[in-house]
């Protein structure tokens, strides 16, 4: 059943697809998030679907008397899979060339799910946060808006049905209910468990059913709202809450929730409301407008495994004009698959089984392929290089030390002055140290080793932080990521420091390594996309030659004048890391782990491997 063409409603979903690509660009502006509330865009998408799949129902059901699901599925299938499917085969090529097995063997089994509708199940079953940066090393996590659509494809037009032909008086408080109930459990859920108030469609139909309610309004009154008035300001309301949602909204907030009432009500006051003389409306219908939202379906699929696999690559990491600058690129790759793909399969002169037997061989490729790569256990021959690295080659060990092991400072509870006790002050560079000693704590006997954090920001207020348990340590070491603003608050607040009476050591600044982006080291860098042939000892020299801040960097000379002055012990961290007389420094542990997250920071593999070192070169001085 056709419907009415509504051309802002195009508009409206070019601001959807706009801002969830905005959003995945991560265009960061002194540090912050410019489109930090774009992930709404999907929850603009929720309200259109629900609208616009209740109106061809409802409107054939109310027109019939019947509805038939045949030409419905067909309609879904010729709009959804042919170019879905085409994206995921273009993408397998770039991700064999980019993925380490691990994160290989993931992307075939989101392929393999999105294909059975339940991407979103799996991604919330395999713990995966939305957001977060390992997303970015799975091409295909934005297909669980997908499968919840399309489990609300299956499930809604069944339920609609049997309510109007059984419940037909009752219809619009079926929905109503629904949406009260749903809204409920996401708001629920979005405080005791996050990823399923996020993935599932339970919490996610409120959404659909706010559009749900509109249709049903529109088709039973034969029109929608038509107060001249409140048509000229309320889609002005609508976009304004949608604009503050997509610019102050974040990943923190509790989503979807009571919060995401503000952009789903701006999305129903603009489909509402919008008159055709009236300003939103007359934007929203512009060329541009309605140009992207033609083909917003296709930017959608095609600008997640884009950033996906260049981030990985490192050719827009930390920059804005190359994020930028990946958008022509996406909108190409878009109005391609728009002409080529969207609009040939979704013309009912292509034969319908001319559409089954395009979707059903590049279903079956798929299966075949994405089995195979899981099968083969993500195909580490592609790797054999790296054995030159490490006797105990494994490609995962090497590339899959992506998270830095944090520290939180310890529970001071069960602090014991009878104990040996070394106090670890700083930033999180004192917090890796904590670890190395920490993990390797049996090596150290007695020693007991407490990580306080920062006390730069107490000491302006005239008191230490926890400063009866820094009186009563018997060793006291400060570790920060020095800099001149770090160096000046201890030159300035050292007498205090010092009144402790204890014995106080300085940590050098760690050595830092040039990296291209925050996503890989300069191992990665080096070996998994640049495939230089360089062997265990060559890597070890080639990081000697990277090291950007090192024992001769001038704000380490310059601490080192300092701890001598005023005679402190002074511990170079470069010690335990490189061996200067070589020209080497350390990337790796004896079993192949990364032992660094970024430019310096250390994974848990790294924490384990330098303690043990701190420890056999007495590199605390204590022994």
């Amino acid at each position: 059943m056709n419907l009415k063409y509504r051309s802002e409603i195009d508009g409206l979903r070019a601001i959807a697809v706009g801002s969830v690509i905005l959003y995945h660009a991560q265009v960061n502006i002194s540090g912050h998030h410019l489109f930090g509330g774009g992930f709404i865009g999907v929850d603009i998408f929720f309200v259109i679907s629900g609208y616009l799949i209740t109106s061809i129902i409802l409107k054939e059901l109310v027109i019939t008397g019947s509805f038939s699901f045949k030409k419905f599925y067909e309609r879904r299938v010729r709009r959804i899979l042919p170019v879905l499917l085409f994206v995921m085969m273009t993408s397998l090529p770039f991700a064999w060339i980019y993925l380490v097995p691990t994160h290989l063997i993931d992307l075939s089994k989101s392929i393999l799910y999105s294909l059975g509708f339940s991407s979103n199940f799996y991604f919330h079953y395999s713990g995966q946060v939305y957001g977060a940066l390992d997303g970015l090393f799975k091409p295909f996590l934005h297909t669980w808006s997908l499968s919840v659509e399309e489990q609300y494809y299956i499930i809604f037009p069944i339920v609609l049905l049997v309510s109007f032909k059984y419940f037909r008086k009752y219809l619009i408080h079926i929905l109503i209910l629904s949406f009260i109930i749903s809204l409920g459990l996401a708001q629920w859920s979005s405080i005791d468990n996050p990823s399923v108030s996020f993935y599932f469609i339970h919490t996610r139909m409120w959404e659909l059913l706010a559009g749900s309610i509109l249709a049903y309004f529109e088709i039973t009154k034969g029109h929608r709202f038509q107060n001249k008035t409140l048509s000229l300001i309320l889609p002005t309301v609508g976009l304004i809450l949608i604009g503050h949602s997509i610019l102050f909204f974040n990943d923190g907030m509790f989503h979807p929730s009571f919060y995401t009432l503000s952009p789903i009500i701006g999305t129903c006051l603009i489909i509402w409301f919008s008159q055709k003389d009236e300003m939103i409306t007359k934007i929203l219908s512009t060329k541009l407008f309605v140009g992207i939202g033609l083909i917003s379906y296709s930017l959608y699929l095609w600008h997640y495994p884009i950033f996906t696999f260049l981030k990985i690559n490192g050719l827009v990491s930390n920059s804005i004009v190359g994020k930028l600058f990946l958008i022509p690129i996406i909108f190409f790759l878009s109005i391609l698959s728009y002409f080529f793909i969207e609009r040939p399969f979704r013309n009912r002169k292509l034969n319908i089984k001319k559409t089954l037997i395009y979707v059903g061989i590049l279903s079956i490729t798929l299966l075949i392929l994405n089995f195979k790569i899981i099968q083969g256990e993500g195909f580490k021959s592609r790797f054999e290089h790296l054995k030159k690295i490490n006797p105990n080659y494994n490609p995962d060990n090497i590339f899959l030390g992506q998270s830095r092991m944090k520290s939180s400072p310890i529970n001071l509870n069960d602090f014991n002055t009878k104990d040996f006790n070394i106090i670890i002050i700083g930033d999180s560079h004192g917090g890796d140290l904590f670890n190395s000693l920490s993990l390797n704590s049996d090596l150290f006997g007695d020693i007991k080793f407490y990580y306080v954090g920062d006390i730069f920001s107490e000491i302006p207020n005239g008191s230490l932080k926890n400063e009866k348990f820094l009186e009563q340590a018997d060793i006291i070491v400060l570790s920060y990521r020095w800099n001149e603003a770090k160096l000046k608050l201890l030159k300035d607040n050292f007498d205090q420091i010092k009144n402790l009476n204890q014995k106080i050591f300085i940590s050098s600044t760690t050595n830092e390594y040039k990296v291209a982006s925050k996503l890989y080291t300069l191992l990665d860098y080096e070996v998994l996309f640049k495939k230089k042939d360089i062997d265990y000892f060559g890597l070890k020299k080639l990081y000697f030659k990277n090291r950007v801040i090192n024992s001769k960097s001038n704000i380490n000379q310059r601490l080192k004048k300092f701890s001598i002055k005023k005679n402190l012990t002074y511990l170079n961290k470069e010690d335990y890391m490189c061996d200067i007389r070589k020209k080497e420094c350390d990337y790796v542990d004896q079993y192949g782990h990364k032992i660094f997250y970024d430019y310096g920071h250390y994974t848990e593999y790294g924490a384990k491997y330098f303690g043990k070192k701190i420890y056999e070169t007495n590199w605390l001085k204590i022994n």
